[in-house]
């Protein structure tokens, strides 16, 4: 069963409105037991494909996972990429700056972690909290600015999305691929995550009274969210909106959309020129008469 990655898609210069966008769309599996054999396929595929693209050593990916608390984003990131050989491949988290990160510009600590060529880097929340939480809190902002203060505050949010794209430009000219997923969840899904992490004790550990917090600033999230995803998604570095209520199917849209990007690469192995064919012939023979 061939997922339509494109059906997620946010085409560049499009007016996102997120309610025009499903968060629970027809499931693409027939059964938990579909499901799981779609999964298994893709991360065998995956696995495959990451080991060439290691090899090749030409481009780098960057996946870049943006969403609302609870929308499972750890969960796609820990099970899609379950087969990937972790020595290519690693996971940043970015939450609050530090005072170190607050002296820097907006985009610096992402950049320290930024993957090389041959390797996948999986941002888990990344510099586009920049434009999304520092917006809905303006207290971090006033931190980060020069002056201390919010004034002309469109058009500091215009020159982040420039700042934004600039930096993506250049790391696509400079052989990284980006490809930036919005996991769409409900309000009302996002509460039955919360009670569930409530009632079950072995969740208690995910719940933070923080994200209940955050929850009354829902609204303000949207509309960040609408104005981040409008501005932002490019054709070299794509905005994909996973509608995410079902965690099954937002997994295997994920995971499809990585296979597609990966495929689109084009890569292979390197081939060994005849002076090295010789030098692995004289190397076999050696070894077969020990």
């Amino acid at each position: 069963m061939k997922i339509d990655s494109q059906a997620y898609c946010v085409a560049e210069g499009t007016k996102v409105k997120l309610r025009k966008w499903a968060t629970l769309a027809s499931p693409v599996y027939k059964s938990k037991r579909h499901y799981r054999k779609l999964l298994e396929s893709h991360v065998e595929q995956m696995s495959r494909l990451q080991e060439v693209h290691y090899a090749a050593n030409r481009y780098a990916l960057l996946l870049i996972f943006q969403a609302m608390d609870a929308a499972g984003k750890d969960g796609a990131i820990r099970h899609v990429m379950s087969g990937v050989n972790p020595q290519g491949c690693e996971v940043s988290s970015f939450k609050a700056p530090s005072a170190d990160e607050l002296e820097h510009d907006f985009l610096w600590r992402s950049t320290r972690a930024l993957p090389p060529r041959g390797h996948i880097g999986i941002f888990n929340r990344s510099y586009y909290e920049e434009v999304l939480i520092v917006r809905v809190h303006p207290k971090t902002l006033r931190a980060e600015l020069a002056d201390g203060t919010l004034h002309e505050s469109k058009k500091i949010w215009d020159g982040r999305y420039r700042s934004i794209i600039d930096f993506e430009r250049h790391l696509h000219r400079n052989g990284t691929r980006i490809v930036k997923f919005f996991l769409h969840l409900s309000k009302e899904e996002q509460r039955k995550r919360f009670l569930s992490r409530i009632d079950e004790p072995q969740k208690n550990w995910k719940f933070s009274m923080a994200d209940v917090r955050e929850r009354e600033y829902w609204q303000d999230y949207m509309r960040a969210y609408e104005q981040c995803l409008s501005a932002t998604s490019t054709e070299i570095a794509p905005w994909y909106i996973v509608p995410a209520d079902d965690k099954p199917s937002a997994r295997l849209i994920v995971s499809q959309v990585i296979l597609d990007t990966l495929g689109a690469l084009g890569s292979s192995y390197p081939v060994i020129d005849a002076r090295r064919r010789r030098e692995l012939r004289a190397v076999r023979r050696s070894l077969m008469k020990e």
